[in-house]
């Protein structure tokens, strides 16, 4: 007779209910799951506010003998189903986790810093420019500034803003996973 082990298995979640699925999996059946988050700056209609998205959008990570808890898995709420191929349920290899477990530590949650360089688009978030586009010049990491060239009444101006007070125009996962990346690359690149 064959003994089943754990593996790490990828479960479908519906749309904006991974802290639901997460907090069900680890209440209901007791079962380890790993939701990796990123909390990054997005520009809305009250400004710039910080928030914390799922890095893998209706996705997370559940360790379990599939065998024995796929109907139980996929019955519980915030749940849809759990990612499978034809009849098979493809596990997740335990180093690939463990890595990412690395790179979020314990509470599941990484803080993604906006990195302006000269040249990155950005939208300003507030203050009297609020919702224009602008152009960075050059970054003044010392007094927690930005300088950006505005287009203000048909005419290119140079303006300094706070930081804070600039969004990247490209602030989306795949403009972010080099950065994201970095941490456990640099690891590698140390051992």
């Amino acid at each position: 007779m064959q003994v089943l082990q754990p593996a790490w298995y990828t479960a479908r979640t519906k749309p904006k209910h991974e802290h639901i699925a997460t907090a069900s999996l680890r209440r209901h059946l007791g079962l380890p799951v790993f939701f990796p988050r990123i909390r990054l700056e997005k520009v809305t209609r009250r400004g710039l506010v910080r928030v914390a998205e799922p890095l893998f959008p209706c996705y997370i990570f559940v360790r379990c003998v599939v065998e024995d808890r796929v109907h139980e898995i996929q019955h519980l709420s915030g749940i849809s189903k759990l990612v499978q191929f034809g009849s098979k349920y493809p596990k997740v290899a335990d180093e690939i986790i463990e890595e990412l477990q690395a790179c979020f530590q314990r509470d599941d949650l990484i803080s993604v810093e906006s990195r302006l360089e000269p040249g990155d688009e950005v939208t300003v978030a507030g203050g009297a420019f609020a919702g224009m586009s602008a152009q960075v010049l050059k970054s003044l990491p010392a007094k927690k500034r930005v300088q950006i060239l505005l287009d203000i009444l048909g005419r290119p101006t140079t303006v300094e803003v706070g930081s804070e007070a600039v969004m990247l125009k490209k602030n989306t996962l795949a403009d972010l996973a080099p950065f994201l990346a970095a941490p456990a690359s640099q690891e590698r690149l140390r051992a």
